[in-house]
């Protein structure tokens, strides 16, 4: 019972301080004309941005993985709440099970999001998972940057995570879709993380252009 209050009240508290942001989301022509015909694609972030991420799913329909542990209870709780479907599991726990649930609520029309160098880092450096889950799903990944005019930030997290302050201006840019990893490439391929954390580290600095 104290879990589920606290999960209350933590949504409570970021669905309104986060009602005050200026938001804006600037879309490719390539990632509006996929969602129009309703082709499977997936959204990918760096770990850090998911508290200004989480926000923008009054925008766009979205599921998550979140964990089996305590602390991914509250999230769950919590995403849930703000409009995600999401499905348990993780790299180290329930995996298998986590995506499939991933594939069942994409099929149901909701976009993954996946933080790609979660859930421990190291930082800014792309895992297999998200490559893993293109090639099944054949999907698009779709790399995005995120900007503020003003924030909180958590020096001592690994992932740099920040919290925008009320009344800021939070911009998210999406950058040009990465095709799907086909059936001959290598999830773990080398080229293929390069090729993703230049796009989102370019989408950073774009969305960087558009905060003030």
């Amino acid at each position: 019972m104290g879990r589920s209050i606290l999960a209350f009240f933590i949504w409570a508290v970021y669905k309104a301080w986060t009602s005050t942001w200026r938001k804006v989301a600037i879309e490719s022509s390539e990632m509006k004309a996929l969602m129009r015909d309703n082709k499977p694609i997936i959204f990918a972030m760096w770990h850090g941005n998911e508290l200004a991420m989480i926000s923008y799913s009054t925008i766009y329909k979205c599921a998550a993985m979140t964990s089996q542990s305590k602390d991914g209870d509250l999230m769950d709780f919590v995403l849930r709440m703000l409009g995600f479907k999401t499905s348990r599991g993780s790299s180290t726990r329930g995996g298998i099970s986590a995506l499939k649930g991933i594939i069942r609520n994409s099929r149901a029309g909701y976009i993954p999001v996946f933080p790609v160098d979660g859930p421990k880092g190291p930082i800014y450096q792309p895992k297999p998972g998200v490559f893993e889950m293109s090639k099944i799903m054949n999907a698009h990944i779709i790399p995005s940057g995120i900007a503020h005019s003003g924030a909180i930030h958590f020096k001592k997290s690994w992932n740099k995570t920040f919290l925008p302050l009320p009344f800021s201006r939070v911009v998210l840019y999406w950058g040009a879709p990465i095709p799907p990893v086909n059936k001959n490439q290598d999830p773990r391929d080398p080229q293929l993380a390069k090729i993703l954390k230049e796009s989102l580290d370019a989408c950073g600095q774009r969305a960087r252009q558009f905060r003030s």
